[in-house]
């Protein structure tokens, strides 16, 4: 049998098979634990419904795969993963439409300013140490059909907005946790949601899915003001949340999901890249788009399979962009290229013109990172000759400004180095900083958070064959790139447990004194900013009672961090994407 990963579907199938056999037979070799695929575990799967399962085979990540199988043949495999149907639950709801919303006061999308500090001010936040080290859990709510909470909330005044993996994006009452409104889009909601002006004092909602369309809301009302599709490519969507200031909204656009179509050794291998988008705000009409690899895709060499592969591709942009207003620049970071030939644009922190999206200088710090999930399997035909070791930029580059005016761009890898460059003399190098080993899902996954002194990075360094392994939070100088303090992670309580690891991929949040950071074993800790002492911890690994009836757990913490706002935290918890710890949950402290 070939050992493909991401649920691959072989093409040639015995007439009769059950979906049980169908699953066992092609699929369940890259979904046990110890997989070094990305790809969820059986009991996971069995959480997700029918529908979601589908979408991923007929028009979603599987669908390259799936391209051999008959609708009934895919609909079978559903049936089996799903399991038992999740109902709808409409329960929780408000028992009065929202205010029309006037206070914008919060955090809204990935970051609560435009440099991508991950800082919140103590007034915002309405929080401080003593408040942290109280904090209860005051309402959960429970996302239907889903094992990963996809989708950092954000907070506008007393609402809460959020999106999930089926797609539902909601507007939640801040205190109570009941529901104003949902709106249900295309594709899986992973990003933020960013908030503001729409004109004629009403305000709107901003956020993108996974079949790369964005989407423009009516706040108050959740009514779909317009709907952008900015990428053609099929296997192309949006991770990292769009960026809004004055009026234009700024993309990423990913290209990630075709590195598992290339697991497929009859899959021409890759075409795929990634880009930044800007749009009217208002209108949701394309202003400019840059391609992070300016040339589209050519034939490259034949696999061994026959099969012709093409090239270049890759370049995702998997993260917020970070804006530069004193210079009026955009900064990105980059992913790995997924073919042949390599390119100077992966792996790097490109600098882009706010009004026109001209390139204007890029700075790669890995080179020759030719690589797609295939290369997990030393039999594929569509890993890249003298692959590399997938060292995206997964988490947004961080701008700060030091004394005396010095300013420096902060750029975490999954190599587990923390990057300094110089946005004022074309990416120049400043200091660099290893943290820890790196790797396909190692290093400094999703992000790091800074004040004025120290930048806060967690980091991840999981091994799917040493659930000890990963972990830590650490302290760095801004200025040098000096370990102010490191806090080595904890035994996780779930130890033996399938999914379990002290890994913490999950970004940061910061507060004056305390940085939030989430962990794979499913603990969301507070440090003290001083020295690194946990003053807080909360194990969210466990079942909740929720607000709008939906059955709901924790699980593992990954891809999306806590949010700060009005005397609440706010943090989603589930993520079963990388055999981690399913869960389908939304918390709220106070």
């Amino acid at each position: 049998m070939r050992i493909l990963c991401g649920m691959i579907l072989v093409a040639t199938l015995a007439w009769g098979e059950t979906g049980a056999e169908l699953f066992e037979n092609h699929c369940a070799e890259c979904h046990r634990a110890g997989s070094p695929t990305r790809a969820p575990l059986p009991g996971s799967l069995k959480q997700l419904s029918r529908q979601a399962i589908m979408e991923s085979l007929v028009t979603g990540k599987m669908l390259a795969q799936a391209s051999g199988l008959t609708l009934a043949e895919r609909d079978e495999i559903a049936g089996f993963l799903a399991g038992k149907q999740p109902e709808e639950v409409s329960g929780g709801k408000c028992e009065s439409a929202a205010a029309p919303l006037q206070d914008l006061r919060g955090w809204h999308g990935w970051s609560p300013e435009v440099t991508n500090t991950r800082f919140e001010s103590a007034s915002a936040a309405g929080l401080d140490a003593g408040k942290v080290a109280k904090l209860k859990l005051k309402w959960a709510f429970g996302f239907t059909g889903a094992l990963t909470a996809y989708g950092q909330p954000s907070v506008a005044g007393r609402r809460v907005f959020v999106g999930s993996a089926s797609g539902s994006v909601y507007a939640l009452d801040g205190h109570t946790g009941c529901t104003y409104w949902s709106y249900r889009a295309a594709g899986t909601v992973r990003t933020a949601i960013d908030v503001g002006p729409a004109g004629k004092g009403h305000y709107a909602v901003y956020f993108g899915d996974g079949h790369a369309n964005v989407y423009g809301l009516d706040a108050d009302s959740g009514a779909l003001l317009w709907k952008t599709h900015v990428e053609e490519h099929p296997l192309t969507g949006i991770t990292g949340t769009p960026k809004l200031y004055e009026g234009r909204l700024y993309v990423p656009v990913s290209a990630g999901a075709e590195e598992f179509s290339a697991t497929d050794n009859k899959y021409g291998c890759c075409t795929a890249r990634g880009s930044v988008v800007a749009l009217d705000a208002a209108t949701g009409k394309q202003v400019w788009k840059t391609y992070m690899i300016p040339d589209p895709a050519g034939p490259t060499r034949k696999n061994k399979e026959g099969v012709q592969m093409m090239g270049p591709s890759g370049a995702s942009v998997w993260s917020s962009p970070t804006l530069d207003l004193k210079r009026k620049v955009l900064y990105v970071g980059t992913g790995n290229d997924h073919s042949e030939p390599e390119t100077r644009y992966s792996d790097a922190v490109v600098a882009l013109d706010m009004d026109s999206g001209s390139m204007l200088w890029l700075k790669q710090i890995t080179t020759g990172d030719r690589w797609n999930v295939s290369c997990v399997n030393p039999a594929s035909a569509n890993c890249p000759t003298e692959s590399g070791p997938d060292h995206d930029f997964g988490s947004s580059p961080i701008l700060v400004e030091l004394k005396g005016g010095k300013r420096l761009l902060l750029a975490g890898q999954k190599s587990g180095v923390m990057s300094a460059i110089d946005p004022d003399a074309k990416g120049a190098l400043v200091w660099q900083k290893r943290l820890g080993k790196g790797g396909v899902l190692g290093g400094i996954l999703w992000g790091s958070a800074a004040d004025n002194e120290n930048v806060y990075v967690p980091l991840s360094d999981w091994d799917p064959f040493d659930p000890a392994a990963g972990g830590g939070l650490f302290a760095l100088r801004i200025a040098t790139g000096e370990r102010a303090w490191y806090t080595p992670p904890e035994k996780p309580a779930c130890a033996g447990k399938t999914g379990c690891m002290p890994a913490q991929a999950a970004p940061a949040t910061l507060i004056p004194g305390v940085v939030f950071s989430g962990a794979m074993d499913g603990h969301l800790r507070a440090y003290s900013t001083a020295d690194g002492a946990v003053i807080w911890d909360f194990d969210t690994a466990r079942e909740f009672q929720t607000v709008n009836g939906v059955k709901a757990k924790g699980g593992s913490m990954s891809g999306t961090g806590a949010v700060a706002a009005g005397g609440m935290l706010f943090v989603n918890s589930g993520y079963a994407q990388v055999g981690g710890m399913a869960g389908n949950v939304l918390l709220a402290f106070e």
